[in-house]
């Protein structure tokens, strides 16, 4: 099989594999309600898409590592596996808690697969190619996310929910297939193998116990209880542990030398306060479309499309400026576009036309999609083959857990402000009005003065705005949209504050750039090679050793490498 043929094989694979696991993401979602229906369980809901999350962020780095030392091919495809198998058990699910437990098993398989795409795409095309196809698989991404909410209400409603695990079985297997035959030329590696076991046990602690902490601090435990503080401490000493093992390992799963490199570690700083803003503000961005504007559910998912429109196109723009342009250029693009989508979505109130909403998010969406491809590609060009999988897998795992952290900041801010703003003007502004004398508000507001939030709920549930007389609805419905508004106000400030020290940490990298090579007279990517040729990994190949990166100095020839090693390798 011919090289060209093979890697568009390959791509088919990685391009289905890609859109249905991120497709799972979203398509689960729109399910829910049908799925509560059947099986119960409203109280644990939420472990459904947080298990998930738990699995899959803590497995990317140990399997881009395992990804490194026993072949990209192996890996994958028990990723794969490990996925379709769970997204069989979770269609025959009986209880919740079963499917639950299933989502946790999906999420290992898709841990593996999400980074190790990209690592591929590194390992079958040159630097100067690298870029356009990192963008598309972003756009890729952002189009799953587009079309995974009306995906999963057309099964649910023509189907049967279990159909939205069901669905991923033959794309599954399809992919399987094609992936297998586009990487069956990759050699197994030779020689002992050292598996830092130590390493893996110390970062899945640190890790779980993480997540766990801020996903049920403030809300199954007080932030102040034992348990968070145990697991937050465990953590703590989990990852301290971690950092000790990782100096003295033969073969560390997360070589901490990479972070003396300045362009992996302000890459991943970048993607680290990118998702930390991006993500904890998306979710606060259905509150505001439904609670203020009263926008239904359906319209709400609407409304969010420009946004993934917008990350679309900068995501397939980005990826081919990143060989043109210094990556810090970039950088402070995407970050600065983010700070002002992020201050426009601040100053949103009660009277916010839809229209101003939608093209605030389609600003942030630009923004996100000129960072998320370019991160991968600059961190890539850092490494060698041999840490390439590694490398990659580093940079989802600290965009995910700056969207975690970031999901429980702006939710302490929320929380905290919102408290404020109800006692100091919502609470005395409303004493006076005649819906204090409703029986059935006066209820609602004895209890609203001990838990402030169960009022924003009535402006969610439009089978609760309907009990309340019309008279009354005028009344108490605009000082309790200001208030939520308020409180979102100050959420997205500070989201636009986490973006505005993005802009500061891309200052800190140099004018580093993917040089655009000669395709005539430069010699072939290491990684392309050992695909398309069969070429055993441990060969050192004059291509493999020469660096991608321009920093200011001229780049060295093919012909000096054999007297010099790159220090990664």
């Amino acid at each position: 099989m011919n090289s060209d043929r093979q890697r568009r094989i390959l791509l088919t694979g990685l391009f289905l594999a890609l859109f249905f696991s991120s497709l799972d993401q979203t398509v689960v979602g729109t399910a829910m309600p049908r799925i509560i229906g059947e099986l119960g369980g409203l109280s644990i809901m939420t472990w459904v898409t947080t298990t998930y999350m738990l699995t899959s962020t803590t497995v990317v780095p140990i399997a881009g590592k395992l990804a490194d030392v026993y072949g990209r091919r192996l890996i994958y495809i028990a990723g794969l596996l490990i996925f379709i198998g769970g997204s069989a058990l979770c269609g025959t699910s009986q209880t919740m808690l079963q499917l639950i437990l299933y989502r946790a098993l999906q999420g290992i398989g898709g841990g593996i697969m999400m980074p190790l795409a990209m690592t591929i795409v590194g390992d079958i095309f040159p630097p100067g190619e690298r870029g356009r196809w990192q963008g598309i698989m972003g756009a890729l991404f952002g189009l799953s996310s587009v079309v995974g909410p009306a995906i999963g209400g057309w099964i649910v409603d023509y189907a049967s929910w279990q159909w939205v695990f069901y669905i991923n079985l033959p794309i599954g297997f399809l992919a399987t297939a094609t992936i297998y035959m586009g990487l069956r030329d990759e050699k197994p590696v030779a020689g002992q193998v050292h598996i830092d076991y130590a390493g893996i046990l110390l970062l899945i602690i640190g890790t779980v116990s993480l997540l766990l902490g801020l996903n049920m601090g403030g809300a199954g435990y007080s932030w102040l209880s034992w348990q968070i503080f145990g697991l937050l401490g465990l953590s703590f000493a989990a990852w301290a542990l971690f950092l000790y093992v990782e100096q003295r390992a033969l073969d560390p799963v997360l070589s901490l030398d990479l972070f003396q490199n300045k362009v992996f570690a302000v890459s991943n700083m970048v993607g680290f306060l990118m998702g930390l803003g991006m993500f904890g503000a998306l979710a606060f961005l259905p509150l505001f479309f439904q609670g203020v504007l009263g926008i239904s559910a359906t319209g709400s998912g609407n409304t969010m499309l420009p946004m993934m429109l917008g990350m679309m196109g900068t995501s397939i723009l980005a990826g081919r400026y990143a060989t043109r342009l210094p990556f810090r250029t970039i950088y402070l693009a995407g970050m600065s576009i983010m700070t002002l989508a992020f201050y426009l979505l601040s100053t949103m109130t009660i009277d916010t036309r839809q229209w101003a909403a939608a093209a605030y998010i389609a600003l942030l969406g630009i923004g996100m999609g000129l960072i998320m491809p370019v991160i991968t590609i600059a961190v890539q060009s850092t490494v060698g083959p041999k840490r390439r999988g590694v490398a990659t897998s580093a940079t989802q795992f600290f965009r995910s857990i700056g969207g975690t952290l970031g999901m429980t900041v702006l939710g302490v801010v929320f929380n905290g402000y919102s408290n404020a703003i109800m006692a100091q003007e919502f609470f005395p502004a409303i004493s006076n009005m005649p819906i204090a004398a409703n029986s059935v508000l006066a209820d609602w507001l004895a209890k609203a003065r001990t838990d402030p939030h169960s009022m924003f709920n009535i402006l969610l549930s439009p089978e609760t705005l309907q009990l309340i007389p019309a008279e009354l609805r005028d009344s108490l419905l605009p000082p309790l949209k200001g208030a939520l508004a308020e409180s979102l106000q100050v959420v997205f400030w500070v989201a636009a504050l986490i973006a505005v020290a993005g802009v500061l940490v891309s200052l800190l990298l140099g004018n580093v750039r993917l040089e655009q090579r000669d395709k005539q007279n430069a010699a072939p990517d290491a990684g392309a090679v050992l695909l398309a040729e069969g070429i055993a990994p441990e060969v050192e190949l004059a291509a493999e050793l020469v660096p991608d990166l321009i920093d200011g100095e001229r780049k060295k020839r093919p012909e000096d490498c054999s007297k010099e090693r790159r220090p990664d390798e």
